[in-house]
């Protein structure tokens, strides 16, 4: 692998650059099995992934875009073939995945409860704010049942 990337870095424009990012942000990791790997892959959660097949797609849980077998460059999936190109970095890929128009549609939840609702719910609420020392909240649902 090292050798195969000093070979690209000999006639990339970009060499210096290249050089630099990959010596400072890059590793090459050797493992005892595609599961050990999957394994490290899931806790760097990384942005980009590159897996050999589909069977392994669902040992994955953290990535921001996964791109199965040898025809499937990050490339492709940055410029042609993917949602887009705005992935999670830095293992933010445990928490989300890429950019999608579900990121700008604003959601406003609404609750609507009746009496008999909070009432039945009453007990839960009064005891989580009091445990969290949130008096004035515990006191905001009694005080509809002059409690």
């Amino acid at each position: 692998m090292a050798i195969e990337i000093e070979a690209q870095l000999a006639t990339l424009p970009t060499a210096a650059t290249a050089r630099v990012a990959i010596q400072k942000n890059s590793a090459i990791l050797v493992v005892e099995s595609l599961d050990q790997a999957v394994e490290l892959s899931n806790e760097f959660a990384p942005e980009h992934l590159s897996i050999p097949s589909r069977a392994m797609l669902k040992k994955i849980r953290h990535a921001g875009s996964v791109f199965v077998g040898a025809h499937s460059p990050e490339a492709a999936g940055d410029y042609a073939a993917g949602p887009n190109h705005v992935l999670p970095t830095n293992g933010a890929a445990r928490l989300r995945g890429g950019l999608s128009a579900a990121d700008y549609v604003k959601v406003i939840s609404v609750q609507e409860l009746s009496k008999q609702g909070l009432e039945g719910i009453l007990p839960a609420v009064t005891t989580l704010a009091r445990s969290e020392g949130l008096e004035a909240h515990a006191r905001s649902a009694e005080v509809r049942f002059d409690v």
